[in-house]
């Protein structure tokens, strides 16, 4: 009887459980800072979202363009995983020329061109950092933009994203004042896993 009992028990839970995602169905677009989430999640065992595939240095204006060098890296990626039914889209900037909210937009539009009908958009800036630290190549205050305009976009009802959070390196997580270094790499990935599995 016992075991009749364990039994059904198994299957009410397994029918009841949340299904989990499946394997790399999960796309992301951004810069060398999304790359770092990318590799410490792959390394945390994340297996949703695609693992790196070069885009270090792919600010915001690199994806404004649907058929830019960009857009084709990542359609190389569908091409492997097939087109995903999430995106991430992390705001990546240089202090020049930084970013505007319509560049923001076409990203967003460009990201849901490129995925599966439907598809779920996160949207994050780049890492906030420790205060008084701040990213050479975003510029002071630069970062911060980048979480703005996620909130933003958040906030907008007709972009239809989803503002998980702040990724966070603290000082002993960076390698050269922006990028993580293994430390901050695996920290990134948990909040990373903690954001979308």
């Amino acid at each position: 009887m016992l075991s009749k009992i364990t039994t059904l028990l198994a299957s009410t839970l397994a029918i009841t459980a949340a299904p989990a995602a499946a394997d790399y169905t999960m796309g992301f677009i951004g810069c060398s800072m999304s790359e770092n989430v990318a590799q410490g999640y792959v390394a945390d065992g994340g297996k949703r979202m695609w693992g790196p595939y070069g885009t270090g240095a792919l600010v915001v204006q690199s994806w404004t363009d649907s058929n830019s060098a960009a857009w084709q890296k990542f359609d190389t990626q569908v091409a492997r995983y097939g087109k995903p039914d999430t995106v991430w889209v992390q705001i990546c900037i240089f202090a020049n020329p930084g970013a505007t909210y319509a560049e923001v937009k076409q990203l967003i539009a460009n990201a849901r061109a490129h995925a599966a009908p439907n598809a779920t958009v996160y949207i994050t800036g780049q890492p906030q950092y420790d205060p008084g630290q701040y990213c050479f190549l975003a510029g002071q205050g630069g970062a911060e933009l980048t979480d703005r305009l996620a909130r933003q976009a958040a906030n907008d009802s007709t972009q239809n994203v989803i503002y998980p959070g702040s990724f966070i390196l603290h000082t002993a997580e960076v390698q050269d004042g922006c990028h993580a270094n293994t430390a901050g790499q695996q920290s990134l990935g948990k909040q990373a896993i903690a954001f979308w599995g």
